[in-house]
């Protein structure tokens, strides 16, 4: 399973705090936009990976990111380097997905709520256990499923908004909620 995490970081007036990590050479104004398949951006995420590390700066445009490629590493951004998350900027289409809420989702104040709930909650269910992984397994092989379903036509990214709750429920009554968006 491939995890990634793409973080934005403003590119305004004020120097960055922190030195971002090294990736390709942009191109004036489109950065490197020319790298990303629009239609496969993990896959292209990953090849660059391949090349710079899991850790790694793409420009879009005049936008900085920084691409967390793999489990360990979103993990050790996550759990170690949780403030840095708190105060960057938005990304349109989160929030055009999920209203700009949730652990990925949320910035500022209602994302450190979110996720001082969520890490709480996701111990008490048993976080870093056996349990939890087998249950996520589950829902993301109904998520797979549900991908293949649509063969290749285009389906709401809402759909995806259901899969958190769909694990509690695993969990918690040992049956998916069956919910969908």
């Amino acid at each position: 399973m491939v995890l990634l995490a793409v973080l934005y970081f403003s590119t305004g007036s004020k120097k960055s705090a922190f030195k971002l990590p090294p990736g390709p050479t942009p191109l004036p104004i489109i950065g490197n936009l020319h790298l990303v398949d629009i239609r496969r951006q993990d896959k292209s995420l990953m090849k660059l990976a391949e090349e710079y590390g899991p850790v790694f700066t793409l420009h879009f445009g005049f936008q900085k990111v920084v691409v967390l490629a793999g489990y360990e590493v979103v993990r050790e951004a996550l759990v170690n380097y949780s403030e840095e998350f708190v105060d960057r900027p938005s990304i349109p289409i989160f929030d055009q997905i999920q209203n700009g809420n949730g652990v990925f989702f949320s910035i500022g104040e209602l994302w450190r709520t979110t996720r001082r709930f969520t890490v709480s909650s996701m111990r008490n269910l048993g976080m870093g256990k056996k349990m939890i992984e087998t249950r996520i397994f589950e829902e993301l092989h109904f998520l797979i499923e549900m991908i293949k379903s649509f063969k290749g036509e285009p389906f709401s990214l809402r759909s995806f908004n259901a899969a958190p709750t769909n694990i509690t429920f695993l969990m918690l009554f040992g049956d998916r909620a069956h919910i969908q968006c």
